[in-house]
Formats: C-alpha cells, structure tokens, sequence
C-alpha cells in the first residue's frame, strides 16, 4: 500500500511539472486599424495566426473611398512577425510584410489639364511596433509603423510606401 502512495505521488508531480507552463489556446486574433480610421477614414483589419510563443503570421486587407490617398483606395498583404517581449505574444516586434495595393494620382498637366493615372503596385518591407495584451489573453492593443519599397513603381509613383497604425483586437 506505501508503494502505491509514492507511485501515486510521483505520477502527480510529473502532471503538475509538465503544466509549468500554460497552454495557449487563443491562436487566432482579429484587428481594427482605429488610428488609421480616425486619422483619414481608412477600414483597416487585420488577422494574425500565433503558430509559436514568439511567431505569428498574418494578413491585411484595407479599403479607402479616396483613391488619390495615401497607399491608393485597396491593399491586401501577408507579414510575419517575431516578438521579443518578456510575455508570449506581446511585446516589441519586428516584421517583415508584402502589400498589393492600388490607388489613382493626380498628375497637372498645362497643356491636358489634370490627368488621372490608376496603378496598382507591390511593395515589400519591414516594420516594427508594440502589442499589450490584457491578463485573460483575450484582448491586445497595438501600434506599429514600417517602410516598404515598391517592387515595379510607377514612373509618377513614389519609390518607398509608408504604414502606421494604432490597432485594437480580439484574440479567440
């Protein structure tokens, strides 16, 4: 009978050892740009897939009703990020992202008057920000910024293609 104690009592501290860590099981999150929103009335969301403590990948889609504004009227992109706080995903990170976007400028011209040119672009970069997480893991604020370069511009198209953001989100 002693045996079965110590058998019984070895078995739970291997349980209660191998639970030292907690279990995530909100994966998934969803984001709204509300800076970008409130700054020029661009719906920005995002999604990102936390396949790792400190790696997540993701996506963005965004829509304008301005197509002379900043980074053009729609863009859709990946990114992949590493965080590098002392909290599983949260902290400072640093990205890398694609975004295809289109959009119209407005170019004068003396002789035509103003003349309208639509394109549509890609664009790689880099980026960087902070994610605050709330104690139940459930919701995150974030603000990033980040710098791209476009892959085949335009020649009336701007070389680099900024993105900021102030995001709130849900983790499910």
């Amino acid at each position: 009978m002693k045996n079965l104690y110590v058998v019984i009592a070895l078995l739970s501290a291997g349980v209660l050892s191998a639970q030292a860590y907690p279990r995530f099981t909100n994966n998934n999150e969803l984001k709204f740009n509300i800076g970008l929103f409130l700054a020029n009335s661009t719906v920005e969301g995002s999604y990102e897939y936390f396949f790792s403590e400190d790696t997540s990948i993701g996506g963005t889609l965004y829509f304008d009703s301005d197509a002379t504004d900043y980074n053009g009227n729609f863009g859709i992109g990946p990114n992949l990020r590493a965080y590098f706080g002392y909290r599983p995903r949260s902290g400072f990170f640093a990205e890398a992202f694609g975004l295809y976007y289109t959009g119209e400028d407005e170019i004068p011209d003396n002789n035509l008057g103003v003349r309208n040119n639509n394109y549509s672009t890609t664009a790689l970069g880099l980026g960087v920000g902070n994610k605050w997480v709330t104690q139940s893991e459930k919701f995150s604020l974030e603000i990033n910024a980040g710098v791209g370069r476009n892959i085949n511009p335009e020649d009336f198209q701007d070389t680099f293609m900024f993105r900021a953001g102030l995001s709130i989100g849900i983790r499910f």
